[in-house]
């Protein structure tokens, strides 16, 4: 199926690019998360009109993206879990409660679709995770699990 992109797209494309994707990828992501259109003739005049329109709101979003990543850049945010003897978690530590961290810490709102964890926290011990801000902008944080208590 093709579509036209209305922002950049991670590995994908940038703004006003027609590319061929799978149907749904196309509809259950692109299309409804407002970052493409189904590439009729109409919507590829329409877009080439609004296309400095659409490079200008990108642009402010690298802004924005490039001082949230400034701020949180290298940080280390602690978390406390309950862990058995051999120093593992009682489940995982999620990017929903990262985000809290981060929101609670440092009064930045960060959605939890944008933290991808390197690899997944069951233990205690220090873990980077990658934020990706902006199709070109990420900023790395680390997460130091300790242990809240110890249940045998």
């Amino acid at each position: 199926m093709k579509v036209i992109l209305l922002e950049n797209v991670k590995r994908i494309g940038s703004i006003g690019e027609v590319i061929e994707v799978k149907r749904g990828f196309a509809r259950n992501y692109l299309i409804a998360n407002k970052k493409a259109l189904y590439a009729s003739k109409e919507n590829i005049k329409e877009v080439d009109k609004i296309k400095t329109d659409l490079s200008k709101k990108d642009n402010e979003m690298k802004k924005e993206a490039s001082q949230i990543a400034e701020q949180i850049n290298g940080k280390e945010y602690s978390v406390k879990k309950l862990s058995t003897e051999n120093k593992e978690l009682y489940g995982s530590v999620k990017p929903t409660e990262i985000s809290k961290l981060i929101q609670e810490k440092d009064k930045i709102e960060i959605k939890p679709s944008m933290i991808q964890p390197v690899v997944e926290i069951k233990t205690l011990g220090k873990f980077k995770v990658k934020i990706s801000l902006h199709s070109e902008v990420d900023a790395e944080i680390a997460v130091n699990v300790s242990s809240a208590e110890t249940i045998q």
